[in-house]
């Protein structure tokens, strides 16, 4: 294309913090090695739609604008609405896909961006990190075979949740179950929940009272779980109605199995004065895998989300990554450093925290490590 300029003459920001140049500059490595390109294009073609034509078919995004689109959305963590404004306005960002800087009026629809990123599976970005890694040790120069030394952390990747407490998650709970069951019957011409917004506001008042005061009194606890229970009452009853409709209900079932757990332990803490087990707890109803992660830091001693945890080598690249989504970082130690073996042989020696410890983990790294840096909990 007239004025397109090549990858590797695309002159970049190094000392820009923002995410975007330093994405892009391993990217413009890749490409300018021919070796790396052709690996990289090789594994493109088989993850990205394998036994499709790329001959017919409707006009879509080509692989590499794919591959761009898709480590831009990976690596700063955007989602797609996130993503449509860069990849349409940003002028460096646009010369990766062959977009030439002037009279360049193409742009990415967002529904385009949504359909052919979702092509990239979870394998197609951990082959293409390790790519990366063999190309970053060249730079290095790590020499083949040289033993690789890794440390092992963990961070939390913090979901979008207020602090839950049961009488919120309650009101959550609520006010899901009544917008989509007012909708729904009204949209299938159900009677009885034309006033659905009024009977939100009326929750979320009664629920107001509950939550001014330090200690709850206990008749507003009363007003607001019957206020619940009453409609609750009444979803269900109308339930049979809209699946006689054809209306898919398995959303407001769900979330009436939240909102009876929600209201069954606030009465039970603010009532009856128990103490909820930690195992009973949901912390999200929107994003149910929300962890409550008791960090112990100085400013932060509690965060909401998911544990991830990473295995870097001593050049500062990832080698491998896992989402925790259960048990602790004890248990995911040694199978962790087993699948980063796999791929990178050369890992000789890893450093942990605290945290990781186990007399278990202890003997089965010191099989597997030259030397296994493990210290024990508790004080020295």
């Amino acid at each position: 294309m007239f004025g397109e300029v090549r990858i590797e003459d695309i002159r970049l920001d190094t000392r820009s913090g923002d995410d975007i140049p330093a994405l892009l500059i391993g990217l413009q490595y890749l490409c300018s090695d021919a070796k790396f390109r052709e690996r990289l294009f090789a594994l493109l073609d088989q993850y990205i739609l394998p036994g499709v034509s790329r001959k017919t078919g409707r006009p879509g995004m080509e692989m590499w604008r794919i591959l761009v689109t898709g480590v831009i959305r990976q690596g700063p963590g955007r989602d797609a609405g996130r993503l449509h404004e860069p990849v349409n306005r940003h002028q460096t960002l646009r010369q990766f896909p062959g977009h030439p800087k002037a009279r360049d009026e193409y742009r990415y629809e967002l529904q385009t961006i949504v359909d052919n990123v979702s092509l990239m599976g979870p394998e197609l970005p951990a082959q293409v990190n390790a790519l990366i890694v063999e190309s970053g040790h060249a730079v290095a120069g790590k020499k083949p075979g040289a033993p690789l030394v890794g440390r092992r952390d963990s961070f939390v990747a913090r979901t979008d949740v207020h602090y839950p407490t049961d009488v919120s998650l309650l009101r959550d709970a609520m006010r899901g179950l009544i917008r989509d069951t007012g909708r729904a019957a009204i949209a299938s011409g159900i009677p009885g929940w034309r006033q659905w917004k009024h009977l939100s506001r009326r929750v979320k008042g009664l629920y107001s009272r509950v939550r001014r005061t330090r200690r709850a009194r206990p008749a507003d606890v009363e007003a607001y779980l019957d206020c619940c229970r009453v409609l609750i009452g009444r979803i269900e009853a109308t339930i049979p109605d809209l699946e006689e409709k054809g209306v898919d209900c398995s959303r407001i079932r769900d979330l009436l199995a939240h909102a009876g757990r929600q209201a069954g332990q606030t009465r039970r803490r603010l009532l009856l004065d128990e103490v909820i087990p930690h195992h009973e707890k949901v912390f999200s109803m929107f994003e149910p895998h929300t962890r409550w992660i008791s960090r112990g830091k100085a400013g932060c001693p509690v965060e909401f989300g998911v544990p991830v945890c990473i295995l870097e080598d001593e050049h500062g690249f990832v080698l491998h990554h896992e989402v925790m989504w259960q048990g602790s970082d004890a248990g995911h130690a040694v199978p962790m450093v087993a699948a980063a073996r796999e791929r990178f042989p050369d890992l000789r020696a890893v450093s942990f925290d605290r945290g990781f410890h186990s007399p278990d983990n202890r003997a089965q790294l010191d099989d597997m490590l030259d030397l296994n840096v493990l210290p024990k909990k508790g004080y020295l």
